[in-house]
C-alpha cells in the first residue's frame, strides 16, 4: 500500500466524517447550545428585572414605613392633645366643684352662725330676765345688786 493513497483515504474519510457531523450532529448541538444561551440570558434578564423591582419595592416600603411613622406620630400628638383637653376640662370641672363646695360650706357656716346667734340671743335674754328677777328680789341692797350683775357678767 502506498502512503499517499492511505493519507488520501484518511483525508477523504475525515472530510466525510466532518461533513456528516456538520450536517447531522452539529446543528442539534448548536440548537441546544443556543437554546441554553437564550435561557441563561433570559434568566439573567429576569434576575436583573427582579433586582430593579426589589429596589423599587424596597423604596416603596421605606416610603410606606415613613408614612406609617408619620401617621403614628400624628396619632400620638392627637392623643396628647385630647389628653390635655380632658385634663383641662377636668381641672375646670374640679374648680367649679370646688367653688360649689366652698359656697355650700359658706352658706352652711352662715346658717350655723345665724342659728348660734339666735340661741345666744335667747340665752342672753333669759339671763337678762334672770338678772332682772334677782335684782328685783334683792332691790334692798345696792351693793348686792352690783355683785349679782358682776357674777352674771363673769358667767357670760
Amino acid at each position: 500500500m502506498n502512503l499517499n493513497a492511505t493519507v488520501l483515504g484518511q483525508a477523504i474519510s475525515f472530510f466525510l466524517f466532518v461533513w456528516f457531523c456538520m450536517k447531522y450532529i452539529w446543528p442539534p448541538i448548536i440548537t441546544v447550545i443556543e437554546k441554553r444561551q437564550k435561557d441563561i440570558s433570559d434568566s439573567l434578564n429576569f434576575v436583573k428585572k427582579e433586582r430593579e423591582n426589589l429596589k423599587f419595592d424596597q423604596e416603596k416600603m421605606k416610603k410606606e414605613i415613613k408614612n406609617q411613622k408619620e401617621e403614628v406620630l400624628m396619632l400620638i400628638n392627637q392623643a396628647k392633645q385630647q389628653r390635655n383637653i380632658i385634663l383641662e376640662e377636668a381641672k375646670i370641672n374640679a374648680e367649679k366643684e370646688r367653688k360649689k363646695i366652698i359656697l355650700q360650706a359658706h352658706s352652711e357656716i352662715l346658717l350655723e352662725r345665724e342659728k348660734i346667734r339666735k340661741e345666744l340671743r335667747q340665752q342672753v335674754s333669759r339671763l337678762a330676765i334672770i338678772i332682772a328677777e334677782k335684782i328685783i328680789q334683792r332691790s334692798v341692797k345696792k351693793n348686792e345688786n352690783n355683785d349679782i350683775i358682776n357674777e352674771l357678767i363673769t358667767r357670760l
